[in-house]
C-alpha cells in the first residue's frame, strides 16, 4: 500500500540514460512533488544500495541537476569506471514555491519534511533496490547547498554525509536571487542561517564538506562559514576552486560530492 494518495512513475520503455521520473501527492506540499531519479544498471542485486539526494537552486526543479548538470552522466561514469560503488541519485524539486522555497517551512507547507520524509519514502516504495536500510547522503548547490547544509544539520541522524557547492549560507542572501520579499516567506522560528542549525547539534553532524568558486559572489560567505565551523571545532572539509556561480562549476565539481559520499558510505557499511 502506498504512503501517497497518488503516484505516477515513468514507463521504463521510454526512460533514457537511467533516468526515471516520479510524481507523488504530498501532504507536506499540499499538492504534487516531482523527483528525477538516476538508477544505475547493475548485474547483481545490491543490498542496501546507497541513495544520494541532490538539491537544486533557485528557478529550477527536479530536472535541473540532470538536464543542466548532467548529474546522471557523472554518476554513471564514476560507477562504470569503478571509482564509486553503485548508488541511486534522487533529484527532487524544492516544492516549487516562488523562485525558490529555501527548503524550509512556510506558507503552511513543510518543504523540509518533503525532502527528508516524503522523498525517501517515495524512492523506497517505487524504486527497485532501495529499502529502509539504504544509507542516505544529501548535497546541493546554491539554494540547494543551503538546503543540504540546513537539513543535514537539522536531521543529522538521517544522513551519512553532507556536501554543498556555492552555498547560500544565510537566509538573507536569498534576496539576491528571488523576486519574493523575504518577509513573505513567513519563516517559523528565529533560526534561518546555516550556522544557527549547526549549533543545535554540533557534535552529531555527519561528515561534512563544502566548496565555493573563487569568482563566486558567495565566496566570502562560504569563507565565513568555514571560519565559524573552525571556531566551533567542527571537523569538516572546505575547498575553493576556479569558477563562479554557474553550471560549468557545478558540473565539474559534482564528482567531489559523489566521491565524498561514496567514501563515507563505504566506511559506514
Amino acid at each position: 500500500m502506498s504512503s501517497f494518495r497518488t503516484v505516477e512513475l515513468s514507463d521504463r520503455n521510454y526512460e533514457n540514460a537511467g533516468l526515471r521520473f516520479l510524481t507523488v501527492k504530498s501532504e507536506h506540499l499540499k499538492g504534487r512533488g516531482d523527483i528525477c531519479v538516476y538508477v544505475p544498471e547493475i548485474e547483481i542485486d545490491i543490498k542496501n544500495i546507497p541513495i544520494y539526494i541532490l538539491l537544486h537552486g533557485v528557478y529550477g526543479s527536479a530536472w535541473a541537476w540532470a538536464m543542466k548538470g548532467g548529474a546522471h552522466i557523472t554518476a554513471h561514469n564514476l560507477i562504470s569506471n569503478g571509482e564509486i560503488k553503485p548508488a541511486i541519485v534522487a533529484m527532487p524539486s524544492d516544492g516549487l514555491w516562488g523562485d525558490g522555497s529555501g527548503y524550509l517551512t512556510h506558507q503552511e507547507r513543510n518543504f523540509a519534511q518533503w525532502i527528508v520524509s516524503d522523498v525517501p519514502t517515495a524512492i523506497i516504495e517505487n524504486i527497485s533496490g532501495a529499502n529502509t536500510h539504504s544509507p542516505w547522503c544529501i548535497g546541493g548547490f546554491s539554494m540547494g547547498g543551503y538546503g543540504a547544509l540546513v537539513l543535514g544539520s537539522r536531521f543529522p541522524n538521517k544522513f551519512k554525509a553532507i556536501s554543498a557547492h556555492s552555498s547560500i549560507t544565510k537566509f538573507e542572501q536569498m534576496a539576491s536571487f528571488v523576486e519574493e520579499p523575504l518577509g513573505s516567506f513567513k519563516i517559523q522560528g528565529l533560526e534561518k542561517d546555516v550556522i544557527d542549525f549547526v549549533r543545535r547539534k554540533p557534535h552529531e553532524l555527519p561528515p561534512l564538506r563544502f566548496d565555493c568558486g573563487i569568482q563566486d559572489d558567495l565566496l566570502q560567505a562560504n569563507r565565513e562559514l568555514h571560519r565559524q565551523l573552525q571556531e566551533l571545532k567542527i571537523e569538516h572539509q572546505y575547498h575553493e576552486f576556479k569558477g563562479g556561480h554557474e553550471w560549468p562549476y557545478w558540473q565539474k565539481n559534482l564528482e567531489h560530492t559523489l566521491r565524498f559520499f561514496d567514501k563515507q558510505v563505504t566506511s559506514w557499511l
